[in-house]
């Protein structure tokens, strides 16, 4: 009983000074020894921090102040949005059409991306020595595709043309007498007529319905185009602040240890306020 109390004085303690470091240290001391202090420990508050969990929402309000002001100046093109007491959004970049890229883990000081648009972004940055951009194959996918419903709509007057052909001689077989032995040819060059008459109407079915699919393409390619233009953008910001994406990822994966060690000394200078 008097460690919980002692532990809970502490905590208490620590937030009248706005010691954010001691908090850190009291909600999982054996994380603080391993990762800041950089040696093991015997301190027991790590089962005593369960006392608080009820109260976890409103200790990451408290706490993402100073983080957020901390990330503010370490990743300049995050932007942070608390949807709910503690909950917070993170959203890469100030400009149009900006993405939600994951959630800040305020009590954990780690990054929660979105998984998918993490990976659009790695992407990016693999592709770029090539001159590639995350959707350069979907675009070309796509404008072949236009290219081909083109031609079907171009091509029309010379579909006209063959089926006009195809009749006349459909109609020129219809009425040439064979021999008996003759019939089984002229059936096969009858169904050979048949088919490609099918093949020119299928064709123009397709090219009755090119205008529409044509246009709902160059959306598709202006969407893809404009995403492009984001992950860009994304690429940009961190290459000015990490260089590259290696540099990136290893300050995602020491963000505890640097924001804490950050921190230390400066919950006395605020307490002496």
């Amino acid at each position: 009983m008097l460690k919980k109390i002692a532990y809970l004085q502490k905590l208490q303690q620590a937030l009248h000074d706005g010691d954010d470091r001691q908090i850190y240290e009291l909600m999982d001391p054996i994380r603080y020894a391993r990762d800041v202090k950089k040696s093991r420990t015997t301190d027991q508050s790590a089962d005593l921090s369960m006392l608080i969990s009820d109260v976890h929402a409103d200790l990451s309000h408290y706490l993402s102040g100073k983080l957020i002001d901390y990330l503010g100046q370490t990743y300049p093109f995050f932007y942070y949005d608390e949807i709910n007491n503690g909950t917070f959004k993170i959203y890469f970049g100030n400009w149009w059409d900006r993405r939600l890229f994951g959630e800040l883990d305020v009590l954990n000081v780690a990054f929660k991306f979105d998984e998918e648009e993490y990976d659009k972004l790695r992407q990016t940055f693999e592709l770029a020595p090539a001159h590639k951009r995350f959707n350069s194959d979907n675009i070309d996918a796509v404008t072949a595709e236009n290219a081909k419903l083109q031609r079907l709509i171009d091509d029309q007057s010379e579909r006209d043309n063959q089926k006009d052909t195809l009749r006349q001689q459909l109609k020129e077989l219809g009425s040439k007498s064979t021999l008996p032995w003759d019939s089984g040819k002229v059936k096969e060059e009858r169904q050979t007529i048949v088919d490609k008459l099918s093949e020119l109407a299928d064709q123009d079915e397709a090219a009755m319905n090119a205008n529409k699919t044509i246009k709902e393409n160059d959306e598709k390619i202006l969407s893809l185009s404009k995403e492009d233009t984001i992950l860009n953008y994304e690429k940009q910001s961190i290459q000015k602040t990490f260089e590259d994406f290696t540099h990136f990822e290893s300050h995602n994966d020491t963000l505890y240890t640097d924001y804490l060690t950050s921190l230390i000394g400066k919950g006395r200078v605020n307490a002496n306020d």
